[in-house]
């Protein structure tokens, strides 16, 4: 697929802090402040795609309906469905009328056309303030297979979300997660991968054994999960493409778990239990060298690196109960930063390399939280029954997680890291643990 024109707008800049609020200049472009304030949703409006041949019109409701989802996804926009518009877009390069637009309020508005020749696909967008009557940026043209026109929607909606608020999107970007089936006496647990949305997905284990914690590389194209295939954790890593995979780490006596790439991919950190002590570990994949973190009598365990790859974050029981703890990949005293009440777990580091979100038990509820590197400015995000395992958008704006209420099956849910725009993620069946790829290439 072949992008031919992705130029930035620049002067759609916003200024990000902890929670948005939407600005307008009535003759000034359009942009999206994400700072303070309450959220009031954009206005905007997405219509059909031209069909530029017969082939095409196939496409041309369901690549806009996706585009708007996405957006709507974010909280930030609010779509105006197509029965309420006045316009219609018939050709994509005649000029727009905005004042059927603007008689509907809508604010932004999308535009595209597709063609499609034999198992090829052609995608054209442009982006309108209504207000103004400007074009934002240039026009983007993507050519691809048939089977990849939902990435294509997803290219689309990145493009529109970073005109319109100057941050990188994340939805051309997969989640690896532990998809559950059958009794919870003998749950079916497989390995499986959808789009960001819920939709394509497809199982890369079996569930003849158990499966846990997927983790994608850095670059997206493997992962490292742990299985029971052998009745003792192990690690395992896997070439998504080709659903190859070989075990790691591994030694007789020893069960290892809990597996995270560190950001050049080439190497790994997890979790070795042998002779009662569970200490952190790290392996080079290329030469199979592996060296010890962590010594100490505790629990050490669920790993993450920050984005540069010199410090790690990881959870202990050192102080009595499970706290937070950060030290150097190359050595030296844990820090301890979880500095409240309550039982701390499951730490990932932003991509942004500025927040640490993780799950806390309190009072009897489970949460989602983020804090500062330092374990500053503490914020919880939710509460239920059992929220767990947050893992990060790859523009570290949103974060996925699994929330199961007392009695009822898993399910993954997105937040913002407002706090704000609680939603569900669609999976066929009960789903837990995510993980969430970088943007694809």
């Amino acid at each position: 697929m072949t992008q031919i024109s992705r130029r930035p707008v620049l002067g759609l800049l916003a200024g990000f802090a902890l929670a948005p609020k939407l600005a307008f200049a009535q003759q000034t472009p359009l942009r999206i402040e994400i700072n303070e304030g309450v959220i009031e949703p954009v206005p905007f409006a997405v219509p059909a795609f031209v069909a530029e041949n017969g082939a095409g019109s196939e496409y041309a409701t369901s690549l806009a309906q996706v585009i708007a989802d996405n957006l709507t996804g974010t909280g930030l926009l609010r779509e105006i469905p197509q029965s309420s518009h006045i316009g219609r877009i018939t050709s994509f390069d005649s000029p727009v009328q905005f004042s059927d637009w603007r008689t509907i309020n809508a604010r932004a508005l999308v535009t595209g056309a597709v063609r499609v020749n034999a198992q090829q696909i052609t995608v054209k967008f442009r982006l309108f303030d209504v207000v103004t009557g400007q074009q934002l940026g240039d026009g983007l043209q993507l050519d691809g297979r048939t089977d990849a026109w939902r990435r294509m929607a997803h290219r689309v909606s990145d493009q529109v979300y970073q005109r319109l608020t100057g941050e990188s999107g994340y939805f051309d970007s997969r989640v690896v997660f532990i998809a559950e089936s059958g009794p919870r006496t003998n749950r079916r647990k497989q390995v499986a991968i959808m789009d960001q949305d819920g939709a394509n997905t497809q199982y890369l284990t079996d569930g003849t054994s158990l499966a846990f914690a997927p983790r994608f590389s850095p670059t997206g194209d493997r992962i490292l999960f742990t299985s029971y295939e052998t009745g003792f954790p192990r690690i395992y890593l896997m070439d998504v493409a080709s659903r190859r995979r070989q075990v790691i780490g591994d030694q007789p006596g020893e069960m290892t778990f809990a597996p995270r790439f560190a950001p050049d991919g080439q190497s790994v950190v997890y979790s070795l239990s042998v002779g009662g002590s569970t200490d952190l570990y790290m392996l080079n994949l290329t030469s199979g060298q592996r060296w010890q973190l962590t010594q100490t009598q505790a629990i050490d365990t669920a790993p993450s690196f920050a984005p540069d790859g010199q410090r790690v974050i990881f959870e202990s029981d050192r102080s009595g109960n499970s706290q937070l703890y950060i030290m150097p990949v190359a050595g030296g005293a844990a820090e301890r930063v979880s500095q409240g009440q309550g039982r701390y777990s499951t730490p990932v580091w932003s991509p942004r390399g500025d927040l640490v979100a993780f799950t806390k038990q309190l009072n009897g509820r489970f949460h989602i939280g983020v804090m500062r590197t330092d374990g500053s400015n503490e914020r919880l995000l939710t509460a239920s029954f059992l929220d767990e395992g947050p893992t990060w958008s790859p523009n570290g704006r949103v974060i996925m997680f699994t929330r199961e209420e007392a009695g009822g099956d898993p399910v993954l849910m997105t937040v913002d890291i407002t706090g704000r725009n609680l939603r569900r993620v669609p999976t066929p069946g009960p789903a837990s643990d995510p993980s969430w790829s970088p943007l694809l290439p």
